[in-house]
């Protein structure tokens, strides 16, 4: 029997995803990894994005102090042919973030209103707990939709903050569908109170058309790098947490034992601070003119030739969801060093591809970045394991729940049910 018109409706839900990281012309590097997920998921479901941004009215005068601060956005992009708009909402800089959240839903309320009216809602799909998650939440309500949240990794800070835990919490506890893009962040939900049924491990991916290894003289010759000198490499926002300071501090050590090594640093500002000018203070002070390369913000089409010119990646993170330039590394078959922080262990599971180490045991991290330069591991084992995470197994887990989702009766028409059987 053919499908019905509704059949293929349910089939076939307009997702909407709601974040308040995500690309733009001005912040083109800001959620990337929610943009790479999302557009994949795009590409069989009708999709828009609503990516509401804080606004405060002196906000511009804090850019004066602190550049780059809430550069803001265009309030519509159209972005590989999906709509992506930007409401404002009121956010005050670093104070009453507890109200952010109704803030967040009452600016993106208009626009919700609007797609659900226009038949292009069915999913509200938001990214982070807390604010996201929890207006997401609110929106669900209000427009009768089911909702479900990604955790990424603010949500284990948020967890002890006595001023949000509550709304995270709830976020949750309303939520149709949690997922986490790590084990240790689904144990931070279930900590908090979310049966353990209703959260999904559905980490991020690696696109291995983009990260897949270049022949290492070719990179090295095409960053002008000499072809027989170490190289490190970390990419990721130039911030405190990310750690690049970390590797710095480590540098005048390892280069006693390995001559002529070479860090590079791929980044740039990003929504969370930069840390630009204080690394190159660290640099010069340790006298590593000649050692750090600061190669700033790289396209991620354009990656794998940093990457494949590196002998060992490494990333001295404090705080991680699921750090998606681990895979990327080893697409491009190079060990990988990371902290033991969020689900980099999940990423790193086994010796084969890298060592984890507690974060904050400098010893431990120097120790590692010297294994992980003269122990000999094979990169097409570490390449296979990368092809084993490719985002295309990611998309088929969100495409069945969140057609399993829209399928649901809703809250509208369970009570049309109700009314109709009384």
């Amino acid at each position: 029997m053919p499908e019905s018109e509704t059949d293929t409706e349910a089939m076939s839900p307009h997702v909407v995803v709601l974040s308040s990281l995500f690309p733009s012309a001005r912040q083109p590097g800001a959620g990337l990894f929610i943009r790479e997920r999302m557009f994949r998921v795009g590409r069989h479901l009708p999709l828009a994005v609503v990516a509401p941004a804080p606004w405060f009215p002196l906000q511009s005068l804090l850019r004066r102090f602190r550049p780059g601060f809430r550069a803001g956005a265009p309030m519509h992009e159209r972005q590989q042919g999906i709509d992506v708009w930007f409401p404002r909402f009121l956010s005050v800089p670093g104070a009453l973030k507890q109200f952010d959240g109704l803030a967040m839903a009452l600016g993106a309320w208009p626009r919700l209103r609007r797609l659900r009216r226009e038949g292009r809602l069915d999913l509200i799909d938001a990214h982070f707990a807390y604010p996201d998650g929890y207006a997401a939440t609110l929106l669900g309500r209000w427009l009768e939709v089911p909702v479900t949240i990604t955790l990424r990794g603010t949500e284990v800070r948020h967890a002890r903050d006595p001023h949000l835990a509550a709304r995270v919490r709830l976020a949750l506890q309303r939520a149709s569908r949690i997922f986490a893009v790590s084990e240790s962040l689904r144990q931070v939900a279930v900590g908090l109170g979310t049966p353990p049924d209703k959260v999904r491990v559905v980490g991020n991916g690696v696109d291995l058309e983009r990260f897949s290894p270049l022949p290492r003289v070719d990179a090295r010759q095409h960053l002008g790098l000499p072809a027989d000198v170490p190289v490190l490499i970390t990419v990721g926002a130039l911030v405190e947490r990310k750690g690049f300071h970390r590797v710095i501090e480590l540098l005048p050590a390892l280069r006693q034992r390995f001559p002529g090594l070479v860090y590079l640093v791929v980044g740039g500002a990003s929504p969370e601070g930069d840390w630009t000018d204080r690394l190159k203070r660290q640099v010069a002070s340790l006298g590593l003119a000649d050692a750090v390369r600061f190669l700033g913000p790289v396209a991620p089409q354009d990656l794998r030739v940093p990457l494949s010119a590196a002998d060992a990646f490494v990333l001295a993170t404090r705080n991680e969801g699921w750090a998606n330039v681990l895979l990327e590394a080893m697409g491009c078959g190079i060990p990988v060093v990371a902290t033991d922080v969020g689900g980099n262990r999940e990423v790193v599971a086994s010796a084969d591809l890298g060592v984890v180490v507690p974060f904050g045991d400098a010893d431990a991290l120097r120790r590692a970045i010297e294994a992980a330069l003269t122990e000999r591991r094979e990169p097409g084992v570490i390449h296979a394991h990368a092809c084993q995470n490719t985002w295309d197994r990611r998309v088929e887990v969100l495409l069945r729940e969140f057609r399993s989702l829209a399928r649901a009766p809703s809250r509208r028409d369970a009570s049309r049910a109700e009314v109709g059987h009384a």
